[in-house]
């Protein structure tokens, strides 16, 4: 199989994922156009990455198209990732939202493989169960992706050892997740009922969601253009309730970008919340 990838049809593909997804490429990344897509070509039973490419940019190859975009899209991930967007929301938000007595809805904008969303549920618990009285009207968490496959995955909520090792202590994986056979654990009930998975393309609009407390939005913006960027962190805006808040990666800031957002500097870690 040829996995050699001429300037011309990298240039084109990558046009083609800006366009479709918003995801930038740089002039550098043709290595990771062919990691990512050399599977695709024994899957789709293709000579060379230049077939693959030539078809994906077909409008009518949408079985490829699909798969590539979950290719291109899908993110590594872990359990409680960074650890202190947790920790903050545990005694900082929670707390705070506890007083006005209603639904918390809280919107993990990349759900990739499902370890974030869950992991905002399983902290939810954790601060119900210090709490008992808090929210009962319950905490709604949606998770959303472009990538059909990782919803998928999202939605058995079934996971490997190896995944299972990536930020979860034995503690959590004990309290939270049942043995599924396989090898394989399984989220369980009291946690995947708190937690719903759809798709959306953040380039889309995010009216048909509602209305936010919390959105989750890590390292994410990282993939796209300035101009992209600043169109869905306005649109983070609208969708958030006044005071409501964001996160973003460690690595990503606001500043120049946009101005609904007051940033908030946390010990350790920075959150930025709606202005009214």
């Amino acid at each position: 199989m040829n996995k050699e990838l001429h300037d011309s049809e990298y240039k084109l593909f990558r046009d083609f994922l800006e366009q479709q997804c918003g995801i930038v490429l740089g002039d550098n990344k043709q290595y990771l156009v062919k990691s990512r897509l050399g599977p695709l070509m024994l899957r789709f039973n293709l000579a060379s990455l230049s077939d693959l490419v030539s078809k994906t940019l077909s409008p009518f190859e949408r079985q490829l198209r699909s798969a590539v975009i979950d290719a291109m899209t899908t993110n590594e991930t872990l359990w409680f990732r960074d650890t202190y967007p947790y920790e903050l929301l545990k005694k900082q938000i929670l707390p705070e939202l506890e007083k006005d007595h209603r639904t918390v809805k809280i919107w993990s904008a990349a759900s990739s493989s499902g370890q974030e969303p869950y992991s905002i549920a399983m902290t939810g618990l954790e601060y119900q169960q210090l709490k008992p009285s808090a929210f009962s009207l319950g905490v709604q968490i949606l998770g959303t992706d472009i990538s059909n496959a990782m919803l998928e995955h999202c939605q058995r909520g079934e996971y490997d050892g190896l995944a299972l090792s990536r930020g979860l202590s034995p503690e959590r994986r004990s309290k939270f997740f049942e043995d599924s056979g396989n090898g394989m654990m399984r989220v369980k009930d009291p946690v995947r009922k708190n937690v719903s998975f759809r798709h959306l393309n953040l380039l889309d609009s995010y009216t048909l969601l509602g209305k936010f407390d919390i959105i989750f939005c890590r390292n994410v913006l990282i993939y796209f253009s300035p101009e992209v960027k600043a169109k869905i962190i306005r649109q983070f805006a609208q969708a958030l309730n006044p005071r409501g808040y964001l996160f973003l990666g460690a690595s990503e800031s606001l500043s120049s970008i946009n101005t609904d957002f007051e940033m908030i500097r946390c010990n350790p870690g920075i959150i930025y919340r709606r202005k009214n």
